[in-house]
């Protein structure tokens, strides 16, 4: 339930700021809008104010939005309202109606963000865990326990903005000039070569790849929660036992444990547990359990935390109402430049498709996001945001970047385009669009079932 309403919140707030940006902008044309509708397909609701021309409908199918303008492509036009009809406007006009809904995207993103920076992005400190050897980041010495304070010159206050600085470097395939401090105090000085980037590389988790990881307190192997009727719980293992052995092989970490639990499915785990001044030894069989189309074993533990450890890893980034908004501004746009590279190398074949989403996926990380808090719901909103105003910009018919282009011809050749050149471009548009929403669907199912 909160996924679906997070989801259709989602939806309704984006579309109708879209449509709203299209609305508003005709209005202030002279353009007659004779309806305004949330969704498609069949009228379920409608609304006319008084000393209004404009229908205000809610459609059945939620995905997407419409403002219908009087145009005498789309039907007769009384000649007392040619005036007001939108084919009639001068190009430029046309062309403002048509840009307005993506800015309005754009804005409502700015908006969000500078909500965000004022209020406070709680994040994680950009201090790098263990650096896999022979990878880029060990070929640039980057060390454990290394805080990252700045890339090219820019400041880095959490591992989230180190990773979009990291794969807006990658895309454009460059050296990198990283700055840190270790964890004595020293300052040091890194170059990180990204030239070596393969777009197969941006399919997955890009910093895996470089050999970077977050760095996380070494939790012990110390049994802090046990699930409800789990095999732990009927093992009778208790909260607090300490796991010496596995399988007679002495461990000091959590994940030694997580390990071999994992890799014996089915198959009888032999612990030495020390609970309090007792020594015992206790055999269980880890539940066999599906995970990302492998078998692996669970026992239902949890380790202890160390809550105060945890929690000086954590930081929260804000700013005064000025320098919010120039920060929402700065990551507006480079969200919106990295997109556009993402799409660009997708339209390359350089990247997987296997990186489009569909409305499936983005209604589960609005569920997931709502369930995190407010603040992680509005980040989400500021970045689909983005993405709905970059896809609409796009120069695809049916899309508003393929009416952008349509009047820039017009512009270029002093007449509008052809019927005929608009019907084929129709036609063009929903095959892509069609093609590519086939494509996000079978991204969405696959993730489903992989897990």
């Amino acid at each position: 339930m909160m996924t679906i309403l997070a989801f259709v919140g989602a939806i309704v707030l984006l579309v109708v700021f879209h449509e709203y940006g299209h609305y508003w902008v005709a209005r202030r044309c002279g353009v007659k809008v004779l309806r305004f509708s949330l969704g498609f397909g069949k009228v379920i609701y409608s609304k006319r104010f008084a000393h209004s021309d404009t229908e205000w409908v809610i459609s059945a199918v939620p995905l997407g939005g419409y403002v219908r303008m009087l145009d005498e492509r789309e039907g007769e036009v009384a000649p007392a309202e040619l005036r007001y009809a939108f084919n009639r406007k001068p190009v430029w006009q046309r062309m403002a109606i048509v840009v307005a809904g993506p800015l309005a995207n754009f804005l409502l993103a700015i908006v969000l963000y500078w909500i965000l920076f004022m209020h406070g992005v709680q994040g994680i400190k950009p201090v790098l865990g263990e650096v896999s050897a022979g990878s880029p980041a060990a070929v640039a010495q980057l060390q454990a326990g290394e805080t990252i304070l700045s890339i090219d010159d820019e400041p880095i206050p959490s591992w989230q903005e180190l990773r979009w600085r990291l794969l807006d470097t990658a895309l454009q395939q460059r050296i990198v000039k990283i700055e840190g401090r270790s964890a004595s105090g020293t300052m040091l000085s890194h170059q990180l070569d990204l030239s070596g980037v393969e777009a197969k590389d941006l399919d997955g988790e890009l910093l895996d790849k470089l050999g970077l990881q977050v760095y996380q307190p070494v939790l012990r192997p110390v049994i802090g929660r046990l699930a409800a009727d789990s095999v732990a719980q009927r093992a009778d293992l208790r909260a607090g036992d300490v796991v010496l052995r596995v399988n007679g092989v002495a461990i000091e970490r959590w994940n030694e444990l997580v390990d071999t639990v994992r890799s014996h499915p089915g198959q009888a785990v032999t612990l030495g547990i020390q609970r309090g001044e007792l020594m015992l030894s206790v055999v269980l069989i880890p539940q066999p359990t599906q995970e990302s189309g492998k078998l692996v074993g669970k026992i239902g533990a949890a380790p202890k935390v160390d809550e105060a450890e945890w929690k000086a890893l954590l930081t929260e980034v804000s700013y005064g109402p000025m320098q919010a908004l120039s920060q929402s501004l700065r990551k507006t746009s480079e969200t919106s430049l990295i997109s556009l590279k993402m799409l660009g190398k997708m339209v390359m074949g350089e990247v997987s498709m296997k990186n489009l989403s569909g409305p499936i996926t983005i209604a589960d990380y609005a569920g997931q996001s709502a369930q995190m808090g407010v603040v992680a719901y509005l980040g989400f909103l500021a970045l689909i945001s983005i993405s709905l105003g970059v896809l609409n910009l796009l120069p695809v018919p049916l899309l508003d970047g393929g009416h952008l282009l349509y009047y820039a011809a017009e512009l270029i050749k002093g007449s509008p385009v052809s019927e005929q050149a608009w019907e084929i471009g129709q036609k063009f548009g929903i095959a892509l669009l069609g093609t590519l929403m086939i494509f996000a669907l079978y991204n969405d199912v696959n993730r489903l079932i992989s897990g």
